[in-house]
């Protein structure tokens, strides 16, 4: 089973993110289940979503605590919260950034947990180019589909395409594609 977390605040799209990658597994023909994690229901209060993806009925029911791998959508919560408790040792981080790990405050932990891959995307910058809104949801999936090699892409556009119509669901496309262009992009560079 692979599980993930996805941490931001209310009005970015967190729940909507890990909705999306659960239809984008289910499209593949894999079991998915999404729900979210709400402390307080109100605009840019912390909240988490899981999802988990796997070849066989899930059974579980409880909140993501061991992800193989998350997705941070607002780098505000970084050293607010301990974020990448749990996290696997050989485990994905994907974080909404134009900056770089140092720059965020995030050498030493890197250093000490050398094995997980992480890798900063400017979903909010795509997003808004893309989309006209700073939501970095669907550009964050392309991105993770690119990272992780756990869903394909056409299977996060087709996902995007059930949750958005009309011009908004082609900016959330286009938005995704290019993060997952970059993603690629910057795995071809690490390995040259």
């Amino acid at each position: 089973m692979f599980q993930v977390r996805i941490h931001g605040r209310g009005g970015q799209g967190v729940v909507t993110a890990a909705e999306m990658l659960s239809i984008a597994g289910f499209l593949e023909g894999k079991h998915t289940q999404a729900f979210p994690s709400f402390g307080s229901e109100r605009m840019g209060a912390p909240v988490m979503a899981f999802c988990r993806i796997d070849d066989k009925e899930i059974r579980l029911r409880e909140p993501v605590m061991a992800p193989d791998a998350l997705i941070i959508q607002d780098t505000t919560l970084l050293h607010q919260v301990n974020l990448f408790e749990g996290v696997s040792d050989h485990g994905y981080v994907l974080i909404n950034s134009t900056r770089s790990m140092s720059e965020l405050g995030l050498d030493d932990y890197f250093a000490e947990h050398p094995h997980i891959r992480v890798l900063g995307v400017p979903a909010s910058q795509l997003a808004l180019e893309h989309v006209g809104r700073p939501l970095p949801n669907a550009a964050l999936l392309g991105g993770f589909a690119a990272l992780t090699g756990m869903i394909r892409f056409e299977s996060v556009a087709a996902a995007i395409e059930e949750k958005f119509k009309g011009k908004i669901a082609a900016g959330n496309i286009a938005a995704a594609r290019a993060a997952f262009e970059m993603v690629n992009a910057a795995a071809q560079g690490a390995i040259a």
